[in-house]
């Protein structure tokens, strides 16, 4: 029987992310709060920049003195063989600044990974060819198959997998990694299972793709470039969805008609992505109040690797 906790942070956040956000391609920020199993959207915020990102999180900000949950829909960790082949083999100075990750005493390791990971690497190119150098010649020490490797947590759900967090093309996945993890170390945020950091701004992993797979099964909702009325059809029906409760979240999104609006007519996906996420932080506060330590995540979460809410 798990024992309830105290009322925690009262704001609710979904964040979209962006390695490299732009006017076309922002950020997006959902703003919510939860009352029993309703999820209430306030507003959807754009950012065009990383540093307004900065900005928001950083300690001391007036809308978000109360604290806050927030799902993020980037990776929070790597996958272990790819960290084991750094501390082996390098390149660099990595070895050495790894060498000693799993001494608690030195610090905690997810933040001494993307540390050590920046120092290295600089910016996002240096990441990309970091991870092309692995796929090339640090063979003998990678598992067979794809260079592309998954953590358990990307295929923990029947039927739905997300990108590799050595993705760093096409989805760059990656390189989101390389971006957000920084900034969610530098904003001294918990990351429940990974690190200790400011006990009222707490984030998670989440993936929209996980919540959207449960209600939409394998219909696209959503699309860069092609905006087709099946798309806008799966978004009504995922709206839908998300305001009925018939997710295994067990809350119901509440909309004005303007929101749902806001949220049908993006053909990018974007709100719709920050409003599952929103979802997602939802479910991991109401854990929480119930008893659960880590707030709905596994006991035995591995802080380089890290786990998605909910999967």
């Amino acid at each position: 029987m798990l024992s309830p906790h105290p009322p925690g942070p009262a704001v609710l956040l979904g964040l979209d992310f962006s390695c490299a956000p732009s006017k076309r391609k922002p950020l997006t920020l959902a703003w919510g709060r939860r009352a029993g199993h309703v999820v209430k959207l306030d507003r959807v915020d754009a950012f065009p920049t990383l540093a307004e990102l900065e900005a928001l999180l950083a300690p001391g900000r007036p809308e978000l003195a109360e604290g806050f949950v927030m799902g993020c829909d980037f990776p929070f960790g790597l996958p272990l063989p790819f960290v084991a082949a750094l501390r082996t083999h390098g390149p660099g100075e990595l070895p050495t600044l790894l060498a000693d990750l799993d001494d608690a005493a030195k610090g905690q390791p997810a933040d001494r990974l993307i540390q050590a990971l920046h120092r290295h690497c600089v910016d996002r190119a240096g990441f990309q060819h970091l991870v092309d150098t692995w796929g090339q010649s640090w063979h003998l020490d990678r598992p067979a198959g794809s260079k592309l490797l998954h953590r358990p947590t990307d295929q923990a759900m029947p039927g739905v997998s997300s990108t590799s967090p050595l993705q760093t093309r096409y989805v760059p996945v990656g390189k989101m990694y390389f971006e957000g993890m920084a900034r969610l170390v530098q904003a001294d945020l918990t990351l429940p299972g990974l690190r200790q950091g400011r006990p009222q701004a707490v984030a998670f992993e989440a993936y929209p793709g996980l919540l959207a797979g449960e209600l939409l099964g394998r219909r696209s909702y959503k699309s860069e470039t092609d905006a087709t009325d099946d798309r806008l059809i799966a978004r009504m029906d995922l709206v839908d969805a998300l305001e009925q409760g018939r997710s295994r979240l067990g809350l119901r999104l509440k909309l004005s008609p303007a929101q749902r609006d806001l949220l049908v007519s993006d053909p990018k996906g974007d709100r719709l992505d920050a409003v599952l996420c929103l979802m997602q932080a939802g479910w991991a506060q109401a854990q929480r109040e119930q008893g659960a330590a880590l707030w709905g995540l596994p006991a035995n979460v591995n802080p380089i690797e890290g786990w998605i809410l909910s999967a």
